[in-house]
């Protein structure tokens, strides 16, 4: 899955060191190019023993940092491209280079780049699982995380020496995520604490069968990603596993509309104890500690009805008969019955109705008592499965177009008109 992230304009620099994981470090340039980053990359002697700085220079279209290229009569230099940078990205980096950076040795470029840097600087380590269990080199991870560093953990693998546990490089759209959310983050969304919900519930029939819809969840997914890219703290309960979602979103598996009921109640209540978090140095709020007003996005699509009886085990076909009738009974509405005193709430309406539509969204919003109801259209080529879709955001006092757009887009979009609902 290539994620949909605008990053237009963005300054990412990416450091590659001598891992045999340096080849992926040419996908991780191709998606940050692809989301419309400017991207240069600098590299070791060792990383060049891999791949060829000509790959990256195709890649992305610029020169890259080498120690044969570097020059002080242009901009080709560490110092230059350490100011140029809004993000410096060290993937993959060895474990002599995490030691080396975590006591400000720079006998590398990559190093000597860090050292220069001021952006904040993300890290994805790629070494034998022994050498990073070493002492030196956890201690080493570990100061760089008390000095603001990010550090994108390596996963369990069989690693190229034939040996198998932790030290492969993450995932390449993790560490693109881990790196985006740092050119994205917001003030306002930063650690706070935000419940969505999302994907069709499903309601046993028996052991075998359910009651379902069409519901694909990617709004879902796209809302959740997108808060966390912004630096929120997620609750995402979920009916559906997409890949591509951010490893870092805690995220709960939920069927029916009473499990993801009781899950909801449980996350709105620990979302309204809070987030404290000190306000920045521009902030007109008073130097101390202030409290997030936590947020719902409900963009799930609950059964309004259940089987009355369900039943354990497979009911058979041939006991059913030739007809079958399902006694049905109603589910209750999770939102509308929702405690939503101390928190912003935004539901989802899709209706298929085009005429009726956008005035049943109306209505709903009043009777589920939420701050603001998203409507759209299901239909044609804006089904539940489709990558895009359009919404008309409505609250008590206007309503607001949102133009077709991909779903991811949509979702950043929907997030700068929810901050308007805090009125804190």
């Amino acid at each position: 899955m290539t994620p949909s992230v605008d990053l237009s304009g963005r300054r990412v620099l990416l450091g590659v060191t001598g891992s045999i994981s340096a080849y992926k470090a040419c996908e991780i340039a191709r998606l940050f190019v692809k989301a419309g980053a400017e991207v240069r990359v600098v590299m070791s002697p060792a990383a060049e023993r891999f791949v060829s700085p000509l790959t990256f220079e195709a890649l992305t279209r610029r020169e890259v940092l080498t120690s044969s290229s570097e020059s002080w009569s242009s901009q080709l230099n560490h110092i230059d491209l350490a100011k140029w940078a809004e993000l410096y990205l060290l993937a993959p980096a060895t474990a002599n280079t995490l030691n080396k950076l975590a006591k400000g040795i720079a006998d590398t470029l990559p190093l000597q780049t860090a050292l220069a840097c001021a952006a904040p600087l993300v890290v994805a380590p790629a070494a034998n699982t022994q050498m990073l269990r070493n002492h030196y080199t956890e201690g080493s991870i570990k100061m760089l995380r008390v000095n603001d560093i990010t550090v994108v953990e390596p996963v369990k693998k069989r690693l190229a020496c034939g040996d198998e546990g932790v030290g492969a490089l993450a995932e390449v759209l993790e560490i693109f995520y881990q790196g985006a959310r740092q050119l994205l983050i917001d003030e306002f969304w930063s650690d706070r604490k935000v419940v969505v919900t999302g994907g069709g519930t499903k309601e046993a029939i028996d052991g075998v069968r359910y009651l379902g819809n069409r519901s694909s969840g990617r709004t879902g997914d796209a809302l959740a990603t997108a808060l966390w890219l912004k630096g929120a703290d997620v609750c995402y309960l979920r009916t559906i596993t997409n890949d591509g979602l951010p490893a870092q979103i805690y995220t709960v598996e939920v069927e029916s509309a009473e499990e993801m009921g009781d899950y909801l109640v449980d996350c709105i209540r620990v979302a309204k104890k809070g987030v404290m978090s000190r306000p920045s140095m521009n902030s007109d709020r008073p130097v101390g500690m202030i409290q997030k007003t936590p947020y719902l996005f409900m963009t799930a699509a609950v059964s309004d009805y259940r089987p009355r009886y369900p039943q354990e085990g497979k009911l058979k076909k041939s006991a059913l008969g030739e007809t079958w009738t399902l006694e049905l009974e109603r589910t209750p509405d999770l939102i509308a019955n929702l405690d939503k005193s101390g928190i912003v709430s935004i539901a989802f309406k899709a209706e298929t109705n085009r005429e009726n539509g956008l005035q049943n969204a109306r209505k709903a919003r009043v009777e589920k008592g939420v701050d603001a109801i998203c409507y759209n259209h299901v239909g044609g080529e804006t089904g539940f499965s489709s990558l895009d879709n359009a919404l008309t955001f409505i609250t008590e006092d206007r309503e607001i177009e949102l133009p077709r757009a991909s779903k991811s887009a949509l979702a950043f979009s929907l997030l700068d008109l929810a901050k308007e609902l805090d009125d804190e």
